[in-house]
């Protein structure tokens, strides 16, 4: 392929191990990839991480460091005949004494015969195999095949790392992108960890004639497509349903019952006014009125059941319950802070003590050490930190002092002295 044709992400592939961004711990001093080069010889290998985080990038690496023919192949394409050619011609290279890495992406995508298909010729030798998965090989890898291959487990890279990419492939293009500083670091965090997405992005923006500067908020546009508007017309359609929930936010259940009955009487579809209560129902009602929800999908149901005119004295007292239960949007403010915290931090793993272990492989990685089963434990909480171990704690939900969010607002109060106090122990 010309090099005209070929992706950034592919012309900026790193040939050595010393030039990958990120995985410290395959890579760095005494990591497992960095002893097989130092060794100067291979084992087999399973790279397990997300899509972008550098799999065969390292595998490449890997074959050019020890001077060893790489041969490429994808679980998704390729079949036992294929197997069986790549190891005919390996063969052929260990008589002229060259040796073979066989890299076999998407792995976990061959079935048991395939995977079998391999076993005799990593037995015998014939090639290095190493394989790349995005999925748990504990599940998805024959044990024969996952008992010969030692496992290397990769991470989502790093924001930092992501900017250092960012400054490479600007140094690679001999140009600036046209990006501020935020948007340079929002470019990295909405790469979350994928320095492929990040590197097809960049070529994108390198190719694009923008006359300024992109903002955060402009590169969202620019590379997120967005759903079309609606090119439907009634304003006055809009301007009725606007005018129910603003009645039923200010409790005025008398003018919400108006406007309801506007609407229903010009026509309206009442499964669409039952959808947009029930929204108001977690929406602005929340738990400061847990029942809410509840009525709401019931006088639903009733309708869809019964229909008109039965159906409408069910719309009518869920328009009246919610017009008069206690207002709260805490659980919405909750979900808008905790999908922005999200997605600033990426895809951080959760701490190994609450997760399971069902496979030996993953209980010697420590997951599900430390764990404790709160319903075992005197006061029926531990205080034992949920969160990303590299992230501190966080706190999204502020429940107000109406309804029955004032009983929620005790409970986690009370948590929170038994988590200071168990916490000041341990220090």
């Amino acid at each position: 392929m010309s090099t005209e044709n070929r992706p950034l992400a592919d012309l900026m592939r790193p040939t050595t191990i010393n030039d990958i961004v990120g995985q410290p711990q395959l890579l760095g001093e005494n990591g497992l990839v960095r002893r097989m080069v130092d060794n100067n010889k291979l084992s087999n290998l399973i790279l397990w991480g997300p899509p972008g985080c550098g799999k065969t990038t390292i595998a490449r690496a890997l074959a050019k460091s020890v001077d060893m023919d790489f041969v490429p192949m994808s679980a998704v394409f390729s079949g036992t005949a294929d197997i069986k050619k790549a190891m005919e011609a390996a063969r052929m290279n260990c008589d002229i004494g060259r040796s073979t890495l066989l890299f076999i992406d998407e792995i976990h995508r061959f079935n048991k015969t395939q995977q079998d298909t391999l076993l005799p010729y990593l037995e015998d030798g014939t090639v290095v195999f190493m394989g790349a998965t995005t999925e748990n090989p504990s599940f998805n890898l024959n044990n024969a095949l996952l008992s010969r291959c030692h496992v290397g487990v990769l991470q989502p890279l790093s924001t930092e790392d992501l900017m250092t990419l960012i400054s490479r492939a600007e140094k690679f293009l001999n140009k600036k992108l046209p990006l501020d500083d935020s948007a340079r670091l929002h470019l990295a965090q909405m790469s979350d960890g994928d320095a492929r997405f990040l590197l097809n992005t960049i070529e994108y923006l390198s190719n694009a004639n923008f006359k300024k500067k992109l903002t955060p908020e402009s590169l969202d546009n620019v590379i997120q497509k967005r759903a079309p508007l609606s090119d439907k017309t009634g304003d006055e359609h809009y301007n009725l349903i606007s005018a129910v929930h603003k009645s039923l936010r200010a409790s005025d259940t008398d003018a919400a019952l108006y406007w309801t009955a506007r609407m229903m009487t010009s026509g309206q579809d009442p499964m669409y006014l039952f959808r947009r209560l029930t929204r108001f129902a977690m929406e602005d009602i929340g738990l400061a009125d847990p029942n809410a929800m509840q009525i709401a999908l019931s006088a639903w149901q009733v309708y869809e059941r019964m229909g008109s005119p039965e159906g409408d004295l069910a719309l009518t007292e869920l328009v009246i319950y919610l017009g008069t239960a206690p207002k709260s949007t805490a659980n919405y403010k909750a979900q808008i802070s905790a999908y922005s915290t999200a997605r600033e931090t990426g895809s951080l793993m959760p701490p190994k003590n609450i997760l399971n272990a069902p496979t030996r492989m993953m209980k010697d990685m420590g997951y599900g050490a430390g764990y404790i089963y709160e319903p075992n434990t005197a006061s029926g909480f531990s205080g034992q930190n949920c969160f990303p171990e590299s992230m501190e704690r966080q706190k999204f939900y502020y429940p107000i002092e109406r309804g029955f969010e004032r009983e929620i607002k005790k409970r986690l109060e009370y948590w929170d002295s038994l988590r200071k106090k168990i916490n000041s122990k341990k220090d």
